[in-house]
């Protein structure tokens, strides 16, 4: 368990902390908790990425538990974003769609031994995706349409990526055999 994988093991134990400060009403700052734990867990996504790369510790531990947690991650934000209604449901069917699609197309890809790096579009996904979750936690009036901008730049961006993967590896979903 080297430090990469326990700062993405760390990510996976602050959801729960997470989706608690977000949904149950304990404190008056119950939103600014959520949210400070949110940006740790965001940033020990980039730091485990990096160091691993950096220090080559990279492990199949960590290539299969780090793009989990950063689904369980983001997915659990905006689930509990629906349900205090500070997000339309279409936009989390797509953003959580999407990563259906381009999981199972990286597994196809996977079995045909073609690894599908992760692509300048899908960074920017990513980037105004956890943008968008910490405005809509944060939940400002003063920047109410700069939140709805950034949630249309993630939607956006979300469909993009996704018709980038595919047009780049259509490849990988022509049989072979």
């Amino acid at each position: 368990m080297n430090l990469p994988n326990k700062l993405t093991m760390f990510r996976v134990i602050l959801i729960p902390f997470f989706v608690v400060f977000l949904l149950v009403d304990i404190t008056s700052v119950d939103n600014w908790i959520a949210l400070a734990i949110f940006i740790i867990a965001s940033l020990t996504d980039l730091l485990d990425g990096k160091i691993a790369r950096k220090y080559n510790l990279v492990t199949n531990f960590g290539k299969f538990m780090d793009p989990l947690a950063d689904k369980l991650l983001v997915c659990s934000a905006l689930v509990c974003l629906v349900e205090l209604e500070k997000i339309p449901a279409w936009v989390v069917i797509i953003i959580i769609a999407r990563e259906f699609i381009i999981s199972g197309f990286r597994l196809i890809a996977s079995d045909n031994g073609v690894v599908i790096a992760a692509s300048y579009y899908g960074k920017f996904k990513t980037t105004f995706q956890i943008l968008m979750i910490c405005l809509m936690i944060a939940d400002i009036e003063a920047i109410s349409m700069l939140t709805l901008v950034v949630m249309w730049i993630a939607v956006i961006l979300t469909v993009v990526s996704l018709i980038d993967y595919l047009v780049k590896n259509k490849d990988v979903m022509k049989d072979t055999k």
